[in-house]
């Protein structure tokens, strides 16, 4: 079928596509007017995902993942924000609402429920292309009404928004609170059994103690070298030699050099006293007397001084002996305190971890709580909604113009329906095409009106043709 063919086909058929046409319109028009008039109300809130948490101080990556905006929708959808609704608008108080539920349902079910079902019918969420804005559209019969649940869904939302805020953070803050009671627990038996320590070993400042327990080790430390090279000392004095007045100690002693010097004096007093007065004098008899007397001395001396360089050895040997016992004593009671120090470290170690695990507990319990009695979230009404002054439905201009365009084609497709149960002779091409053979020649209507007129109004193409050209179907 060619566009000559389709629009002659409308030219002849034209009534059939008005009438349609007319008929879809009215049919519209009267339906669009008879409906109830429907009201929609919107609100709009945003939802702030780049300000940081006042409590945490930090901005929490969830909030700026791709679906989190999918999720706030999901939330204003679900049941919970519309039973919310039905309890903050107290619709399950009213008796007609009862009434309606009673008969709609014969009282199976919860009221609650089915009024949550029935509002989220009506709802309608839509988010705000590249923004953080949702918008909530409410459509009823009544303009306050429509408002009035508008407003309340946008309430609702940021009602449970924070409940599911804050429930988790009082879950916490309970669990929270058991915890710090059993690390306090832990910290109170820590601090006492450090405390029954010290006072058991007596140690209050293990440091200090120990300090003067090391110094005095090392004192005793010194004294015993000291002795024992005094010791050596004399010992190699004992062994060295025989003869005692080779001793330091002895060429060294002032009593022994006046009793040499006596000596040398008296024996040249007698050398001389031999030479003038004779041996037997008494003079020289008195000097030999004093001179054996001095000799006698000196030599008591140095056997004096020879046997206080063993009573020394003696002595030393004896006192390196003590010193030895006393440093063995000091060793036991420094490592003694070293142990008790290293056990008080552990118990002073256990009261520190006990004490950072208890102030950090304590820390995220009171940030905990906090939380849970926060009434604040980061969701905030942008624009409530107000009471509609023009219904959004129905759409009396959009119908009509949507009904124009269905009834045409509509109409047109009825006229084609027509014209096939019903092929008509409309041009040259319709009877080339059903003779199958070629036209040598056509007569204008301007013409010869009266052939025309000859032929029936209702005869079919092939009728027509073989009049014209007066040829017999094959």
């Amino acid at each position: 079928m060619t566009f000559q063919q389709f629009l002659l086909i409308l030219r002849a058929r034209y009534k059939v596509v008005v009438f349609t046409l007319l008929i879809i319109v009215i049919a519209t028009l009267v339906i669009s007017l008879l409906l109830p008039k429907q009201y929609t109300a919107s609100t709009a809130v945003v939802v702030d995902v780049k300000s940081p948490d006042p409590l945490a101080g930090m901005v929490l990556p969830g909030l700026a993942a791709p679906g989190y905006m999918a999720t706030q929708i999901d939330i204003i959808n679900s049941d919970r924000v519309a039973q919310r609704v039905v309890k903050l608008l107290r619709m399950d108080e009213s008796p007609v609402i009862r009434e309606q539920w009673m008969a709609a349902t014969n009282g199976e079910g919860e009221l609650i429920v089915w009024l949550a079902a029935l509002l989220k019918q009506k709802l309608d969420v839509k988010p705000s292309r590249e923004s953080n804005v949702i918008n909530i559209d409410f459509s009823g019969s009544e303009p306050g009404f429509a408002a009035a649940v508008a407003n309340a869904f946008a309430q609702a939302y940021i009602d449970i928004n924070l409940d599911l805020k804050v429930e988790p953070a009082r879950q916490y803050a309970t669990w929270f609170e058991d915890q710090i009671k059993i690390l306090r627990d832990k910290l109170e038996k820590a601090q006492q059994a450090l405390s029954a320590y010290q006072q058991k070993t007596g140690i209050v400042a293990t440091d200090e103690r120990l300090d003067y327990e090391v110094a005095k080790l090392n004192e005793l430390s010194t004294q015993l070298t000291i002795v024992q090279g005094q010791t050596s000392d004399s010992s190699s004095k004992r062994k060295s030699t025989g003869n005692p007045e080779t001793l330091a100690e002895v060429i060294q002693s002032p009593l022994i050099n006046t009793i040499k010097s006596d000596i040398a004096r008296l024996e040249a007093k007698l050398q001389e006293g031999s030479v003038n007065l004779g041996r037997n004098h008494p003079q020289t008899k008195r000097a030999q007397s004093e001179l054996a007397s001095l000799r006698s001395k000196l030599a008591s001396e140095t056997r004096h001084i020879h046997d206080s360089i063993g009573t020394s050895f003696q002595v030393g040997k004896h006192k390196e002996k003590e010193l030895l016992e006393a440093m063995e004593v000091q060793k036991k009671r420094v490592l003694e305190l070293n142990r008790q120090r290293d056990q008080v470290s552990v118990l002073q170690r256990d009261v520190e971890a006990a004490q950072r695990n208890f102030e950090g507990v304590s820390l995220r319990s009171a940030q905990t709580r906090l939380e849970s009695h926060s009434v604040q979230t980061n969701i905030s009404t942008l624009n409530p909604a107000s009471i509609p002054t023009e219904h959004s439905r129905p759409r009396i201009l959009l119908n009509v113009l949507i009904s124009i365009f269905l009834g045409t084609l509509l109409g047109v497709g009825l006229a084609l329906i027509l014209e096939l149960g019903n092929r008509r002779v409309r041009s040259v091409e319709d009877l080339a095409e059903i003779i199958d053979l070629p036209v040598l020649a056509m007569v204008p209507s301007a013409v010869s009106p009266s052939t025309l007129r000859r032929f029936p109004k209702k005869l079919s193409r092939q009728k027509v043709s073989r009049q014209v050209l007066g040829i017999k179907a094959s």
